[in-house]
């Protein structure tokens, strides 16, 4: 990275959490290690608190270098016309109105973005994609995914192989990576603008990409738990940092 340059400001979407214990207070938060692999890679991270309108968000967009959404709760199934509401879980309706919004600005924009996990879908659902509601059941010939819970959050419980020639498969600097797996539901049909960078070894699309977008990429694991145990993936949060770094500047 050019030292010379301003460290890029990359913004993260926090989400609402009820305090556990007596005061079940409400927090605005997001796990240390999103904000962590940004700063590693170079970055300087702030968080997009909840509630935000269309404008605020628009206006904030405009003055971020790049944009990181995170893992976290089911999509609302409303939003890709989804037919099995009893496997969606979670669902904050504000959460989803603002990080769908985002997803459009910034592929817009042409800002650059790196979705992770639930990000990974919301991108795919905001550009008109479907989602598996729980690819175990739904999607024919499913390995396990949903390992959260069982080991700890960088336990690389399966491989995925990365499309040559692939932004994704540059940015990683290698085209077959071993990864962790947190999520339940997956990507079904693909949104139009989105190419697919990555599949797991049951076909699930693991990666995307936005062709002729300077920085869109949308991954189905969590690369923030596994920088200590792959430097490749930092590869990801460099590559939105540098993509930042020449974002208008």
């Amino acid at each position: 990275m050019n030292h010379h340059s301003t460290q890029p400001i990359i913004g993260l979407t926090a989400y609402r959490k009820v305090e556990t214990g007596t005061s079940a207070a409400p927090l605005f938060a997001l796990p240390p290690s999103y904000v962590e692999a940004v700063a590693a890679a170079g970055g300087i991270p702030v968080l997009i608190p909840p509630g935000l309108s269309e404008e605020a968000l628009h206006t904030l967009l405009l003055r971020l270098d790049g944009l990181l959404l995170p893992g976290g709760g089911d999509i609302a199934g409303e939003y890709y016309r989804s037919e099995h509401p009893n496997f969606i879980f979670n669902i904050d309706p504000d959460r989803d109105r603002i990080e769908r919004f985002l997803a459009r600005e910034a592929i817009e924009q042409g800002k650059p973005l790196l979705a992770i996990c639930r990000g990974h879908q919301m991108l795919n659902v905001a550009l008109g994609g479907s989602l598996y509601e729980d690819v175990l059941e739904l999607m024919p010939g499913a390995i396990k995914h949903d390992f959260f819970n069982l080991f700890p959050r960088n336990h690389q419980a399966h491989a995925v192989t990365l499309e040559p020639g692939s932004r994704l498969a540059a940015t990683i600097g290698q085209t077959i990576a071993c990864v962790n797996s947190l999520h339940h539901q997956g990507i079904r049909d693909l949104a139009p603008g989105l190419v697919a960078a990555a599949h797991s070894p049951d076909g699930l699309i693991e990666g995307v990409e936005a062709p002729g977008h300077p920085f869109a990429l949308g991954v189905q694991w969590h690369p923030e738990n596994l920088i200590h145990d792959d430097p490749a993936m930092l590869g990801l949060f460099r590559g939105l940092v540098e993509a930042a770094n020449g974002n208008g500047r």
